[in-house]
C-alpha cells in the first residue's frame, strides 16, 4: 500500500501565508514621535512621557503601564480571539488592527478615569485647567493615543 501524503488546502495555505506575515509586524501602541503636537508645538509623545514617568516638577502618572497591568486578563483574551479571527480568513493586518485599536481604547479609558494616582495636582494646575483631574487638560493627550502597524525591527 502507497503511502498518502498530506496536501494542504487552498484555506491552510492562506493561513500560513498570514501567519508568515504576522512574523514580520509588530503593532505600536501608545504615542509615536512626530505623529501629533500639542498647541504650542511640543510633541505629544513627549508630553506621554512626562506624565508617564514624571519630572522633576510632577509626579509619575503612570498611565501607560497602569492601560496594561489593570488590563492584562482582558488583552490576552481579546489576543486570543484574534488568533481565531486569522483562522477564520482574517488577514495579519486586520488582527493587528483590532489589537491596535482595542488596546488604544483601554489607554484611553485609564487616562480618562483614573483618578487615584499617588499625588493630586498642584492648585496652580487645577486653577490653570479649571479641573483637578490629573493628565486630562484639553483631551490631547487621550485624543493624541494611536497605534501604527510597523514591519517588527523597524524604527
Amino acid at each position: 500500500m502507497a503511502k498518502g501524503h498530506d496536501k494542504i488546502t487552498p484555506d491552510g495555505k492562506a493561513l500560513m501565508e498570514q501567519i508568515a506575515e504576522l512574523a514580520k509586524l509588530q503593532v505600536r501602541i501608545g504615542y509615536q514621535a512626530g505623529e501629533e503636537v500639542d498647541e504650542s508645538g511640543v510633541d505629544m509623545l513627549d508630553i506621554a512621557m512626562w506624565n508617564e514617568l514624571g519630572t522633576s516638577r510632577s509626579p509619575s502618572r503612570p498611565f501607560l503601564r497602569r492601560s496594561v497591568d489593570n488590563n492584562r486578563e482582558v488583552i490576552e483574551k481579546f489576543c486570543k480571539a484574534q488568533l481565531k479571527t486569522l483562522v477564520k480568513g482574517a488577514t495579519a493586518k486586520q488582527v493587528l488592527n483590532a489589537i491596535g485599536s482595542a488596546q488604544k481604547g483601554i489607554i484611553q479609558e485609564t487616562i480618562s478615569k483614573s483618578k487615584d494616582w499617588a499625588a493630586e495636582n498642584a492648585p496652580g494646575t487645577i486653577k490653570r485647567k479649571g479641573s483637578d483631574q490629573p493628565l486630562v487638560d484639553m483631551g490631547r493627550l487621550v485624543q493624541s493615543a494611536n497605534y501604527v502597524i510597523a514591519p517588527k525591527g523597524g524604527d
